[in-house]
């Protein structure tokens, strides 16, 4: 390792600070991230595509001045474009794929000074809450090597709880920053839809449901960096209005006595881990004690509706997805391509029409207009982020007869059977019986954060969920300095730690 031994007692803004006052350079942080990525990632398997090349070369040419000039980071492998660096998504297809641009959200990080230190594993095409691609393997989480970061972005948040980094990128299509934030005791945050550019290569990406960001330690290196990022770019397909005021002024205000309502049921009627449970009631209790005026109350939603419109929207995105291969493969996509379960899903998305597809995205209109009549009475809705602690790696994998009707499915093309057996409606619950609270502030576009408050007698982190109304990540910026003060976790750090 490198030579600046407290490394992991700073946040991503502490250590910019140091860089600042020259009493560290940015090659002493570059020096000890390289030794505690190479100790703990065998283990770990959360970075897949080291950049230490490029990263000293970024760094002897000289940094931009930013909120994070110097700080260590990682870029998730999934849809952030680094110009000359594989863009696999956690796919056997895209394993040659390098693209020629920066994309737009790339640009800000880099703007905002830090140092690229590599790519991190994500499951295939960031379809699942846990980490586990063929491609790469399994990513471990640090808390508990024998169980999972989350997902999509587990290897972002399985190298920031380890002290490898002290940020790195992540995306939220259903979830994708939050769970992994949960299983890792991270604070996670997903902005408001079109908070953060996409472009130029994307536009609405899973029909708006995607918003990119970070994870991190402090909730203060979260608000520097959305500050840092925010902004429409060219062609965006949603311009919304900017922040009132920098999200580092609103971290420093009193959030105010603010009505949330809490619930702990899960939309699908499927089992809450108690655990997850007493993790809500237990910040209940806290928020209370913080002057907030809290009730147990959920919106009107069909979350089982809303479940099978998300799996709709899945499908027709892995089809689309698959036949976008031809431009990468130079020949059409085959079976042997992508995983098992990504191919029969892209089959069941091409046996549905496209009004079948336009029935199923209304629900996320009426869950907007649903959480808008909500937010009439309430700033703030709370629940568990996943409804389990981390789940074994392994556990949530296809069983060895499912596997055998993937392939059968799959060497057939059955997807049309698959669609009349009526077995969509179930995987639409089983596919998010672990994870059912998050995807509700995808479909409406609003923010949503995920907050490290409890662990297991076991050790295991288990985050509580805040989604706030549209735009507004000024109130949960607020409470969540109030609730990082009130119960510090910074210091709490997994026994697998560089």
């Amino acid at each position: 390792m490198g030579t600046f031994k407290e490394y992991d007692r700073y946040d991503g803004l502490g250590m910019a600070e140091l860089v600042r006052k020259k009493e560290v350079s940015p090659a002493d942080l570059y020096e000890e991230a390289i030794g505690r990525i190479e100790k703990l990632n065998p283990e770990l398997n959360a970075v897949i595509t080291p950049l230490f090349d490029l990263a000293q070369k970024d760094i002897e040419k000289g940094l931009p001045e930013g909120p994070f000039t110097g700080v260590p980071f990682l870029l998730k492998d999934l849809i952030a474009a680094y110009a000359g660096v594989p863009l696999t998504g956690g796919s056997r297809a895209y394993s040659n794929y390098i693209p020629d641009e920066d994309c737009e959200l790339v640009k800000r990080f880099k703007k905002a000074g830090v140092v690229i230190m590599g790519k991190t594993n994500c499951p295939e095409f960031g379809l699942l809450g846990i980490t586990e691609p063929e491609l790469y393997g399994s990513t471990h989480n640090p808390w508990n090597t024998d169980h999972t970061p989350g997902g999509s972005s587990g290897g972002s948040a399985a190298a920031v709880a380890s002290g490898m980094v002290p940020i790195a990128s992540g995306g939220d299509g259903g979830g994708s920053i939050r769970i992994p934030s949960s299983c890792c005791a991270l604070f996670g945050l997903k902005p408001t839809r079109g908070r953060n550019p996409t472009g130029p290569k994307h536009g609405a990406i899973w029909q708006g449901a995607v918003v990119e960001h970070i994870v991190s330690r402090s909730v203060r290196d979260s608000a520097a960096m959305l500050g840092a990022t925010c902004g429409t770019d060219v062609g965006a397909p949603y311009v919304i209005p900017p922040p009132e005021r920098p999200y580092m002024e609103e971290i420093k205000q009193n959030p105010g006595s603010l009505r949330i309502a809490f619930n702990t049921l899960s939309p699908l009627d499927t089992e809450v881990h108690p655990e997850c449970a007493k993790a809500v009631e237990q910040t209940a209790r806290l928020l209370e004690k913080l002057g907030h005026k809290v009730e147990e109350n959920r919106p009107d939603i069909d979350g089982k509706a809303l479940a099978k419109s998300y799996l709709s929207m899945y499908m027709g995105e892995i089809a689309a997805d698959i036949e976008e291969l031809e431009s990468i493969l130079g020949r059409k996509a085959n079976r042997g391509d992508v995983e098992a379960l990504t191919w029969t899903l892209g089959l069941l998305g091409r046996t549905y029409s496209a009004g079948y597809f336009v029935e199923q995205m209304r629900e996320w209109g009426k869950a907007s207009r649903a959480m808008g009549r909500f937010h009439e009475t309430y700033d703030l809705y709370l629940t568990p982020t996943i409804a389990s602690p981390p789940v074994r790696i392994g556990d949530l994998q296809p069983k060895p007869a499912e596997r055998a009707l993937l392939t059968v499915v799959n060497s057939m093309g059955l997807g049309k059977l698959l669609k009349l057996s009526g077995i969509v409606d179930t995987l639409a619950v089983e596919s998010l019986s672990k994870t059912p609270f998050t995807q509700l502030a995808n479909f409406t576009g609003q923010p949503a954060m995920s907050v490290p408050l409890h662990w297991t007698e076991e050790g295991l982190p288990c985050g509580v969920h805040f989604i706030g109304r549209f735009g507004d990540e000024a109130t949960l910026f607020r409470l969540a300095a109030q609730l990082e003060q009130a119960r510090p976790w910074f210091d709490r750090r997994p026994p697998m730690v560089g």
